[in-house]
């Protein structure tokens, strides 16, 4: 399984720029998406920006990915899924 990561932009260039994720910090490709201002957030898969983020949905996959995390530890998670505690997960609209 591979999953896209939410990165920051802190050096843009043409074709490529500097992202960060936490104290992560790699060169990814641009060509998909064009330049993009330094501090766009964007999801980053396989060093390929695929599409910039809003805030929202930045926090949202950060919080998935941070739970994830915590799972593997063998740590709580239920509060990086407390939108789900109560409810039936539901697909997106194009998915249904």
């Amino acid at each position: 399984m591979c999953l896209g990561v939410p990165m920051t932009i802190v050096e843009s260039g043409e074709f490529s720029a500097l992202c960060q994720r936490g104290d992560e910090q790699r060169r990814v490709s641009l060509l998909l998406i064009g330049p993009q201002q330094v501090g766009t957030r964007i999801l980053v898969h396989i060093d390929s920006a695929i599409r910039p983020l809003d805030d929202e949905e930045a926090a949202q996959l950060d919080q998935a990915l941070n739970g994830l995390a915590a799972a593997l530890r063998g740590e709580n998670f239920d509060s990086a899924f407390a939108d789900l505690i109560e409810r039936e997960p539901q697909l997106p609209e194009h998915l249904r």
